[in-house]
């Protein structure tokens, strides 16, 4: 019986090795020495003074080309994880043939709070939360901390180490774990890096990275150009198949619009093939150098319909305290509130913003009605406020801690008022006839809210969670058949999307204010395409501009605006069915 047992383990093990290949590639020129071509050097650091990722220690790596004069700042390279893929060597080639510009090499290892006892503690491996978390802490980490750390240092011949701040002068790569790191750096900051080379990466289910197939559809295009390389003999584990997500990864790419190229092999989780094919992937990343990487054209039909080529981000305004409650009136007229500077900001002909001469006593959400007026939750007397055309006030409701609202066509009025992010919020009802009706309670932080353009159902953003409720509006103006509608992506630092403001276009199409930014919903409540803004979180928005084409979009201390192919659905206009959505 041992016999029999011990022959099936031999054999057992002879299948586990035949079912990965031997690995064998072609050496390209670039990744042998060469006699007469100018080498570099490497120089070894220890950094252990990190804010962002407090207690840490590692090491790293500087390659200096000898081409590099300290006059003029070079490009350059970021790797996680230690000096790899025979890079110096590489490096030394392709500059020298003029194939890369001459780049700087930064080598990163990923850090560890070390025990207190070596003897009886282990350190705190740092690895998988530094690489594989989404997120901008490890881009900071980079361009706050290491590179800044960098530029103290010095060549052994005393050369100074300048490098570009150009992100079209950068790339970042990387090999699994560092894969993905080098990926989610340039994903959140593709104006610090516009290069990728991404080696056996891990985009599976350890940190979020296997939603990136997702969010590159759904996302606007960014100016990222990626190398991917992965084997089929890749590892697959309870987080998922290493090259059915690489596989992935590359057809969002492509759909998305992006420059991508890969190398796909029989390979197993291992540096060969990368190391292999390094210099092919230099000289296709550097390629049209110094020509900028540029966005593509997504598939995505939503952003088609949605966005005008060439029109970006436009600031308006900006070093307001805090702005929200954007609305537009009949005649496009935008107006926005600086809630902690008590000013309600009305933007002019020419663009600009000015304050109007009153006080808006903290005002934040701000409605027009089909009476002209303008309608104001007033944060600081806990009133819901009228203004006509000529400025004069009237109280509509009392005694509401309100934070946003809309006004139908019928004249009926929706607020929210949340009570922090844990106990039930309230939504009221306010009738022509100044009746205050409590229609529903129980959200999580109820925030923004919109009518749909047939103003038969009613959105409210729930802050608190990741949800967008829908009622069916009753003939009486109360609510009815409450439901989680929409779904929206939260970020990787945050436990909700933390929704805001809300808006519809006459299509039927839900423009949500979020962290991410904004997040646009189809009529079934899927979110369809993602814009983020130039500035971090959006707090609301409105469709402004004669043709209400323009979006404007409340962020911050700024306000931003863009025009759009689509035009917003207007509350004070009369109800519009627009066609069913696509299932």
């Amino acid at each position: 019986m041992k016999i029999k047992l011990f022959i099936l383990f031999i054999l057992m093990r002879c299948a586990a090795f035949a079912q990965a290949p031997a690995e064998h590639y072609a050496v390209d020129s670039a990744s042998v020495y060469h006699a007469g071509v100018p080498k570099g050097e490497v120089l070894k650091f220890v950094y252990a003074d990190s804010k962002i990722f407090p207690g840490t220690t590692r090491e790293y790596w500087i390659y200096i080309p000898a081409q590099y004069k300290a006059d003029k700042p070079a490009c350059v390279y970021i790797d996680q994880d230690n000096v790899q893929f025979k890079a110096p060597i590489v490096f030394d080639n392709l500059i020298n043939s003029k194939e890369m510009p001459v780049t700087i090499g930064v080598f990163v290892s990923p850090g560890r709070v070390k025990s207190l006892d070596a003897n009886t503690a282990l350190d705190r491996f740092n690895r998988s939360f530094e690489f594989d978390g989404l997120g901008d802490a490890y881009a900071r980490f980079i361009l706050n901390e290491i590179l800044p750390e960098v530029e103290k240092q010095k060549a052994t011949d005393g050369r100074a180490i300048r490098l570009s701040k150009n992100g079209n002068d950068r790339m970042i790569a990387g090999s699994s774990s560092g894969a993905i790191a080098a990926f989610t750096a340039a994903w959140e900051r593709p104006e610090e890096f516009s290069r990728v080379f991404s080696s056996i990466g891990t985009y599976v289910g350890l940190r979020g990275g296997d939603s990136y197939p997702t969010l590159i559809r759904k996302y606007e295009p960014k100016p990222i150009r990626v190398f991917l390389q992965d084997g089929s003999n890749d590892q697959n584990s309870y987080a998922g198949d290493w090259f059915m997500e690489n596989q992935m990864m590359e057809r969002a790419m492509q759909f998305a619009g992006y420059e991508v190229n890969h190398v796909w092999g029989e390979g197993a989780h291992n540096g060969n093939q990368a190391t292999a094919i390094l210099p092919q992937a230099m000289r296709w990343l550097w390629k049209d150098y110094p020509k900028p990487v540029s966005a593509g054209v997504s598939k995505n039909y939503a952003l088609k319909n949605i966005l005008v080529p060439n029109e970006g981000w436009e600031l308006v305004g900006e070093k307001y305290g805090f702005t929200e409650g954007i609305i537009a009136n009949k005649s496009g007229e935008v107006f926005f509130q600086d809630i902690p500077n008590s000013k309600t900001y009305h933007i002019s002909g020419n663009g600009k913003p000015g304050a109007l001469n009153f006080d808006a006593k903290k005002a934040s959400g701000m409605a027009f009605g089909p009476d002209g007026k303008r309608y104001v939750v007033a944060g600081a007397t806990k009133q819901v406020l009228s203004y006509d055309t000529n400025g004069k006030e009237a109280v509509v409701a009392d005694n509401i801690s309100g934070n946003d609202i809309i006004v139908a066509k019928n004249g009926n009025i929706y607020v929210t008022e949340p009570n922090g992010s844990e106990k039930p919020s309230k939504i009221y009802l306010i009738t022509p006839d100044g009746k205050k009706t409590v229609v529903d309670e129980g959200l999580k932080y109820a925030n923004g809210l919109a009518l749909t353009p047939d103003q038969s159902q009613l959105y409210v953003a729930e802050s608190a969670s990741h949800w967008v409720w829908i009622y069916q509006i009753k003939a009486d103006g109360t609510l009815n058949y409450k439901q989680r509608y929409g779904w929206l992506h939260s970020p990787d630092k945050a436990d909700n999307a933390w929704a805001d403001g809300i808006k519809c276009d006459r299509n039927g199409m839900v423009y949500v204010a979020t962290r991410l930014g904004i997040q646009v919903m189809d009529q079934i409540g899927k979110v369809a395409c993602i814009l983020p803004m130039p500035s971090g979180q959006a707090s609301n928005l409105c469709f402004g501009g004669a043709d209400f084409d323009t979006l404007y979009v409340t962020c911050g201390d700024k306000v931003y605006k863009r025009k759009l192919h689509v035009h917003g659905a207007n509350t004070f206009d009369e109800p519009s069915k627009p066609a069913a959505p696509r299932l």
